[in-house]
């Protein structure tokens, strides 16, 4: 059974810049919290990464190359191609992110091992350095210390910070972010240890090996379909969540937070876009408040299908917390006719938001 989680390193209420005083001097503590710092001017060429940027524009220019390839591709090209969409896809939401992000579930060795083998298919960089990332992200949203802060538009959530080097803050608290237990994990670090290389073979290398000597697709439709568009196509469902479920949608949990709830984005990247939800509980394994025949949630499916196996435990929920704390504000409410307002405001959001659920 899903259980619920109190005081976790990454259980954040709010978007805000969190305390890391218990990592620094006293000279740190008196500093200007990132939430109060002023961003970067506009970027200059200076301030491109040309590595990282040329590798982004090629895997583009070989995806817009391979388009065409589609409409000649085997029935069964496509279909493969449409699974490993969604086996990539699962080794970002269901691994990276709610396994070894924020540790919201406790899986076997054998799950894990596959799961990072679908992630590997997914090309992210390593889950080390995604996990790294993405809770530097949750720590600090929406400030100059967020390496995707939506705050400076979409196309820099979207893709932008790609192409440019870190705001030194950023780095500054990703060197700050436990990393302990990914240490520990031998699957997480035996894929840094061999990466890019372990990567780009899962990825490019064996789905096309698979589709050419599997049912005799041509070699150049073996690559591009199955690699290079489904590739770029999956990063730009991931890359949704940081730009699209950081700016449009509904606020029903924290309406001061930017991270909203947008069933687009949640289909787009199989589960994912219930965000106003998962900023306000990230320890919670469904990244959504309800179930999937209310919410378009794959990942919870196949994580509940694996607990239903034996091969995945403690899976951690928000539920409880949530409604004690709609308790809260509605007796807040009655204390002080000041929040009465908004207090009434954010329950009718909740339950606009959760009739529109139930009626689909």
């Amino acid at each position: 059974m899903p259980i619920s989680a109190y005081d976790s390193p990454l259980s954040r209420t709010a978007t805000e810049e969190g305390s890391l005083s218990e990592m620094g001097d006293k000279k740190e503590d008196e500093r200007v919290p990132y939430s109060q710092q002023a961003r970067l001017p506009p970027w200059k060429l200076k301030d491109l990464r040309f590595g990282m940027g040329g590798y982004i524009t090629v895997i583009h220019v070989l995806a817009l190359y391979g388009l065409p390839y589609v409409l000649q591709a085997k029935t069964a090209t496509l279909f493969w191609s449409f699974a490993l969409w969604m086996i990539s896809g699962f080794g970002i939401t269901g691994g990276a992110h709610r396994l070894w992000s924020h540790r919201s579930y406790t899986a076997g060795p054998v799950y894990r091992c596959l799961t990072m083998l679908a992630n590997s298919v997914a090309n992210q960089g390593s889950i080390w350095h995604w996990a790294r990332d993405h809770r530097t992200h949750h720590f600090h949203s929406e400030t100059v210390a967020d390496p995707h802060d939506a705050i400076r538009g979409f196309w820099f959530a979207h893709i932008g910070w790609l192409y440019l080097k870190k705001d030194k803050r950023v780095a500054e608290a990703g060197a700050k972010v436990n990393l302990d237990d990914l240490r520990a994990d031998g699957f997480v670090m035996f894929q840094k240890k061999w990466d890019p290389w372990w990567n780009i073979l899962w990825c490019f290398v064996l789905p096309a090996l698979v589709a050419a000597y599997g049912w005799g697709e041509a070699g150049n439709i073996a690559f591009f379909v199955p690699c290079a568009v489904r590739y770029v196509w999956v990063l730009h469902m991931t890359w949704l969540v940081n730009s699209a479920a950081h700016l449009w949608g509904e606020r029903p949990y924290d309406p001061k937070s930017n991270p909203a709830e947008n069933p687009l984005v949640a289909i787009a990247s199989i589960g994912e876009g219930w965000h106003n939800w998962h900023h306000k509980y990230p320890f919670d394994y469904a990244a959504s408040e309800y179930g999937i025949l209310q919410q378009f949630n794959p990942t919870k499916m196949v994580i509940d299908f694996a607990a239903a196996c034996g091969s995945v435990t403690e899976r951690k929920r928000g539920t409880g917390m949530w409604k004690r704390e709609k308790v809260r504000l509605e007796q807040l409410a009655k204390r002080s006719p000041l929040q009465l307002g908004a207090t009434r405001t954010l329950l009718y959001r909740h339950e606009r938001t959760a009739q529109s659920y139930r009626t689909r």
